[in-house]
């Protein structure tokens, strides 16, 4: 049996990841494909010229930069990044050094709440990106959780995709299954109204 679940009641849980953008992002509806993960936590996957990732290291982040990559979106709190023991170096300055944009749009604090106005900034990132450079793209957080929901919400949002395949998108980076489902032992269908 599904439970349906009103889609109001859950956006809180659909924003929040670190995304690189890329030219003709998600313009296709494969699914993403992931990818060797050394040098990231746990998840590095891509869909179409975007990598949804975990945190990268200073050497994965060059390894995205000889990939083509010119734009790093992250979507870490700053308490997260100024944790030397969790991030053992300063990203912003470590991709200036490369080359590459860094856009900083810290998500899941108490005083940064999940928000619409992030799916925007992001849509914002990819299409700059796409219009002034056409590479590659990336994005990251600690392990792709807030990524992948970030990544469904965009694809929502900026690409027509129906909640249901969105999901599907993100499941295949780092989505998982949703805290009620674990707590109803059943995954849930949502409905948008």
């Amino acid at each position: 049996m599904n439970t349906r679940v009103c889609m109001s009641c859950l956006s809180v849980l659909l924003l929040g990841m670190t995304i690189f953008g890329s030219s003709d992002a998600a313009s296709d509806t494969a699914l993403p494909v992931k990818l060797d993960s050394t040098g990231f936590t746990e998840v590095l996957a891509r869909s179409g010229d975007v990598y949804i990732a975990g945190q990268p290291t200073e050497d994965a982040l060059k390894k995205l930069q000889a990939e083509g990559v010119t734009t790093v979106v992250n979507l870490r709190t700053d308490a997260e990044m100024n944790n030397r023991q969790g991030v053992p170096y300063d990203e912003r300055a470590a991709v200036a050094a490369l080359g590459m944009t860094y856009i900083h749009l810290p998500q899941g604090g108490p005083d940064t709440p999940y928000s619409p106005a992030t799916v925007a900034a992001l849509a914002q990132a990819i299409d700059d990106n796409v219009r002034h450079q056409s590479r590659p793209g990336a994005a990251a957080c600690t392990v792709a959780w807030r990524a992948s929901h970030l990544w469904t919400a965009y694809l929502m949002r900026y690409k027509d995709l129906s909640l249901d395949e969105a999901i599907e998108h993100g499941r295949a980076i780092n989505l998982g299954t949703l805290p009620l489902e674990g707590f109803l032992g059943e995954r849930v269908t949502m409905s948008v109204d």
